[in-house]
């Protein structure tokens, strides 16, 4: 690898963290938007809908809070076992890192400022089962606390008073206590709330600005209206009659004193002091897709924005509740990617359930293709665009029309195991397809009304993961999870070359000139073969942990002798660009916090577009100075020999 690595610039993300609760947060600039998504925290431009990121996290974002004058970001994260879980403490106005907190276990569950800023409260999950209190003039800890009693439940949720900077709340498993900050002894005192009778999991909490009381969500569906003065705590619950499905996951307050409930099951209702002989009844509500994990208020709630755990964000407009939907994601790994060969413009993606068409330069949702209860696991688009072709886990090769997302055509029984690979030939007559039980077949589909089989090419013992087709449509490259990679002559329907390894191959890609194939996979390493003579010419390592999932060849060439570059992605999160004749990583990229399955270069070489495991697409900018650094690297290389 080059010692000089450069970082990839990311550019945009698609998805949206929607099973972390209270994980949208609206600035209060009322300009900005938050989110995470996988190690990224994203801020976007309301406006301009420009995105930039908070980087610092080395894995999944689990929990966010803004400071009240929004000159603090906190964010904590998920760590592996018998590690320590970041909380990060963010200059919003630098997008940059103040200081990293590290004294919980494992997963920090929930965050929250205090309203003078003068402190943050982190909370840890099950693993860590603690409260700290952070100091932020000195970034110091100030103290720390059991979270609950060991024989109570887990807790799951955090508040901060909204006048008293020595007052919170957290709430979980058959617990809900009131904490008071002694800083001058450094401890933290808890009150437990005696719920009498009822025997709750505590879900949200929302407090009333000011400070009189409060509201507690539950899983049984009902709210919890508890006192913060006097002696009798216990204020009664509300609907007695009617509760929400699911639970209520997300509570928030309207200047007009109204309370805005969001269940498990989708519903966002409005709730009034004094309907229908409630403490709050229901006025009006909608449904979502997805159970409701975050409510955020623009302003004092003219406009809020809905997280579901469907991995969608809808923007509602107050008092009407009228909404629109203004993120949409995959809630599952996303298996395969594709651009149309002509255009830059949109690509495809597949996941379970789905296929979506996406548009580059908006990251909006263009079209969505469903098939229920099955796995799309490969997608390819037939020249000129006519047709989206797509490998499914029911046996099946299906086609799409791509404006409408009607069915074309099916091919049943296509192959006796799942269909595990699908490419196109570039005149659109034939498909191939590869499953797993290792055949690889052909079909002609010239007869839009007919498919017909033509062979099957069995050598392959194990799945098939990716197949390449040459631009004459002459030969065909299979990968395979059995070692072994063979080229086919598709006229013929004969084995021309076998390249073997000890590796289970996971892809395969062509030189651009087709002199040359590069394969890689669970050996971690890329290897290099000349197809006349069927052996390696090179060998190099490609990652340092787990394997490589995608590859993909840019087809333009760099600098004065022609150089290419190509990119990976796999199990170490990082998506890497690498120059094709000296084999070295020019460029690094990390925002995914799981791993990376799939990737692809745009057909006009300005883009990277890279999906995830946890439904998450990023997009990358391919270096714009790529020319002076190929010829730079060729002359050091050259001085070098």
């Amino acid at each position: 690898m080059s010692s000089d690595l450069y970082d990839l610039e990311l550019l945009a993300t698609i998805g949206f963290e929607g099973h972390a609760s209270n994980s949208l947060i609206v600035h209060p600039d009322w300009n900005h938007v938050l989110h995470a998504l996988g190690s990224s925290i994203v801020v976007q431009n309301l406006r301009t809908h420009k995105q930039t990121f908070l980087n610092g996290h080395n894995n999944s974002v689990s929990c966010l809070a803004v400071s009240p004058s929004g000159k603090y970001v906190a964010s904590g994260q998920v760590t592996y076992m018998g590690f320590k879980a970041d909380v990060i403490l963010w200059d919003f106005e630098s997008r940059s890192v103040i200081k990293r907190f590290s004294l919980h276990k494992v997963k920090v569950e929930q965050v929250a400022f205090s309203p003078n800023e003068k402190y943050l409260v982190s909370l840890g999950s099950q693993d860590d089962r603690s409260v700290v209190v952070w100091d932020l003039e000195t970034k110091e800890a100030i103290c720390g606390s059991a979270a609950a009693l060991a024989s109570a439940g887990l807790v799951t949720c955090l508040k901060y008073s909204n006048k008293d900077d020595d007052v919170f709340i957290t709430g979980g498993d058959n617990n809900l206590r009131v904490w008071t900050l002694d800083k001058k002894n450094r401890k933290i005192k808890p009150e437990e709330i005696d719920t009498q009778k009822l025997k709750r999991q505590f879900l949200c909490l929302e407090i009333e600005p000011e400070d009189q009381y409060f509201y507690a969500g539950t899983s049984s569906g009902d709210i919890l209206k508890v006192s913060l003065q006097g002696e009798n705590k216990n204020l009664g619950r509300f609907p007695t009659k009617n509760m929400f499905s699911l639970g209520v996951s997300s509570l928030a307050l309207l200047a007009n004193g109204n309370l805005l409930a969001g269940a498990g099951d989708g519903t966002i209702a409005e709730m009034k002091p004094g309907v229908k002989g409630e403490i709050m009844g229901r006025v009006k509500s909608e449904k979502v897709e997805g159970g409701i994990t975050s409510i955020a208020l623009r302003s004092k709630g003219h406009m809020f924005f809905v997280g579901t755990n469907a991995c969608n964000v809808y923007k509602f407009v107050y008092p009407d509740l009228t909404f629109e939907t203004i993120v949409t994601s995959h809630t599952d790994e996303v298996r395969d990617i594709c651009f149309p060969s002509q255009t830059s413009a949109l690509f495809v993606t597949c996941s379970k359930e789905s296929i979506r068409v996406w548009s580059t330069e908006t990251n909006r949702e263009l079209l969505r293709i469903k098939v229920a209860n099955m796995w799309c696991n490969g997608v390819c688009i037939k020249e000129p665009g006519d047709l989206i072709i797509s490998a499914w886990s029911d046996k099946t090769v299906k086609a799409f029309a791509p404006e409408s997302g009607k069915l074309c055509w099916e091919i049943a029984s296509a192959h006796t195991h799942e269909v595990t690979a699908i490419a196109v030939t570039h005149n659109g007559r034939k498909v191939i397809s590869g499953g797993g039980e290792g055949n690889v077949k052909v079909w002609n589909i010239s007869n839009a009304h007919k498919q017909v089989f033509e062979e099957t090419l069995k050598e392959h013992r194990g799945a098939i993961t990716s197949i390449k087709i040459k631009r004459d449509d002459s030969e065909c490259i299979s990968a395979s999870t059995d070692g072994s990679c063979i080229i086919w002559n598709l006229e013929s329907f004969t084995r021309t070359a076998m390249l073997q390894a000890n590796t289970l191959f996971h892809c395969v890609c062509y030189h651009p000139k087709e002199f040359q194939v590069i394969t890689s996979g669970t050996d971690r390493k890329i290897g290099y073969w000349e197809i006349n003579s069927n052996t390696p010419i090179r060998e190099v390592d490609a990652a340092a942990a787990g394997n490589i999932n995608g590859m993909d060849v840019g087809q333009f060439s760099f600098g004065a002798n022609e150089n290419y570059v190509f990119a990976t992605c796999g199990g170490d999160k990082l998506v890497k660009l690498w120059l094709y004749n000296e084999a070295i990583v020019t460029h690094c990229g990390k925002g995914h916090s799981t791993d990376i399955l799939s990737i692809k270069i745009s057909p006009d070489l300005k883009y990277i577009v890279s999906v995830g495991a946890d439904g998450s697409i990023l997009r990358w900018k391919v270096p714009a100075n790529l020319d002076s650094l190929v010829d730079k690297i060729h002359k050091m290389s050259l001085s070098a020999n």
